[in-house]
């Protein structure tokens, strides 16, 4: 049916390797490309033995415009997926308006020296990309991406209205290392060190970082210490959800990581302005990240699940209804189909069926677009079928 530039050879982009190659109807041709090409070819050796997929692989660097342009008319595909680093998607973005290509990505774009994530850079893009004729789905994960087609489900399905929807991101998986990050570490510390909000009442509200707390009782893996983040679907949901009052984002940490984070902190090592060093500039929170596990080794050590979910609050024919949607993800059960974590498995799953939906023209329109902008139908069938079963309750427990 088409082809699929697949930008990255991380973990991510090994479980959207796997799944296009388990989907050859589908995903007829892709080309993996990356800054290091052997972590492509590796890819390439494992997979293309037992998939119809036909693979190719590149060398690109996805900060260069005028490589990625090359790269895109030489294998001609219908879509590029950036599993890259969110500092790269405007330079890829840029490549597909120059190429008349559909884009697709899994966070939101991130200026290198600033630690600030919003869409106002990405949807400057939208009258650009709907002239081109060519789609572009931002955040198409799982948080953000299947927490906006949750609450496009809820909203077509279950409600004339959602007040407010609880985001609430778990992850009970032990991994045996004393600290470690389960996704790129300088993209996650950044996060979880910025000042966390919450929108209401048509306004965002910031709050210090990991200072509002709660203890949610998560289906399957039981009561945990969340913590009240900034996320970057929030900005998206706040526009696209009917009657939305207030929306928040939580996550679960042990004490144990924010012990450690804490102290990394406190001594700079989370810090991402430059210091010389030996006669040269290094960004600590870089540094920290090179000596910290690789995210995709975690695969093979890490043990227990996920819990990732939406709940909501709203009023269908004139009566209050809450509404809880959510998926749980096994780590070991992730590992022996894709050899990676849950973590990584959750978010590469969603985008590939995000990939599937502009290639089969489900989700293909000209413009700029989250992910709750399109119908959820297609989408929730086909998480059932590729890996991240969904699960609601009509009776959860509500966040004070």
């Amino acid at each position: 049916m088409g082809k699929a530039l697949i930008i990255g050879a991380g973990g991510v982009a090994g479980v959207v390797i796997h799944k296009c190659c388990q989907n050859p109807d589908v995903f007829e041709e892709i080309c993996i490309a990356s800054r290091t090409r052997s972590k492509c070819d590796a890819f390439k050796e494992k997979l293309q033995p037992a998939t119809k997929t036909k693979i190719q692989t590149a060398q690109v660097d996805a900060d260069n415009v005028s490589e990625l342009v090359a790269l895109i008319r030489e294998f001609a595909p219908d879509i590029v997926v950036n599993v890259a680093l969110p500092y790269q998607d405007l330079t890829i973005m840029d490549a597909c308006l120059e190429t008349g290509v559909d884009y697709l990505d899994t966070a939101n774009y991130e200026p290198l020296d600033t630690a600030k994530f919003e869409y106002k850079w990405q949807w400057a893009y939208r009258e650009r990309f709907e002239k081109a004729g060519i789609t572009a789905v931002l955040g198409c994960g799982f948080d953000p991406g299947v927490t906006g087609v949750f609450s496009a489900y809820a909203q077509k399905h279950h409600f004339d209205e959602i007040h407010q929807i609880d985001i609430v991101d778990a992850n009970a998986g032990d991994h045996g290392y004393p600290f470690a990050t389960n996704f790129n570490p300088e993209i996650n510390i950044r996060e979880v060190t910025a000042n966390g909000s919450y929108f209401e009442n048509g306004k965002f509200i910031e709050t210090e970082p990991m200072s509002i707390k709660q203890v949610y009782d998560l289906p399957q893996i039981g009561p945990k210490d969340i913590y009240l983040l900034h996320h970057e679907e929030m900005e998206s949901l706040a526009l696209n959800i009917r009657g939305i009052r207030k929306i928040r984002f939580w996550m679960t940490f042990s004490e144990r990581y924010l012990t450690h984070l804490k102290v990394l902190e406190n001594v700079g090592m989370t810090s991402i302005e430059p210091i010389d060093f030996e006669g040269q500039k290094i960004v600590p929170l870089q540094f920290l990240k090179a000596v910290l596990p690789d995210p995709a080794s975690l695969g093979p050590r890490t043990k227990g699940k996920t819990n990732i979910g939406c709940i909501f609050q709203g009023v269908k024919d004139g009566k209050p209804k809450h509404y809880y949607l959510y998926n749980v993800c096994d780590h070991q059960e992730c590992f022996a189909e894709v050899g990676s974590q849950a973590i990584s498995y959750t978010t590469g799953v969603p985008a590939m069926i995000g990939a599937m939906m502009v290639l089969t023209k489900q989700w293909k329109k000209p413009g700029v677009f989250n992910v709750e902008e399109f119908d959820p139908d297609p989408f929730m069938q086909e998480l059932n079928r590729c890996g991240l079963p969904w699960l609601e309750s009509f009776d959860p427990q509500l966040i004070d």
